[in-house]
């Protein structure tokens, strides 16, 4: 993943870092594997993870033979951008607000 490790104090890091990078690959075909190495986790726990967001119509698994290529449902999209846009939240730097006469007086 492109990101760097950020510190998570909502959600589950490594299913968040899945979920994120699974939403930032565009047309990219994301493998357990190579999705479990995007988000720095170990393979089983990929693999575990998948199969609970299946479960729960947030992403699709597509066998080709042994391969199985993961993608995010329209559900699990939402989710993701939901994700994205609260970490975005949480980074952003609170903008200082004028004193409370400054307001009045440009209102």
């Amino acid at each position: 993943m492109a990101e760097e490790k950020k510190s998570v104090i909502l959600f589950k890091d490594k299913q968040t870092r899945i979920l994120l990078s699974l939403r930032s690959g565009g047309t990219q075909e994301w493998y357990i594997a190579t999705l479990a190495k995007a988000a720095g986790t170990t393979y089983v726990h990929t693999y575990n993870f998948i199969a609970e967001c299946e479960a729960r119509g947030i992403t699709t698994v597509e066998r080709h033979g042994n391969i199985k290529v993961v993608r995010l449902t329209g559900k699990g999209t939402q989710i993701a951008d939901m994700l994205a846009n609260i970490y975005s939240m949480m980074e952003a730097k609170e903008q200082p607000q004028a004193p409370a006469q400054e307001q009045q007086i440009n209102a």
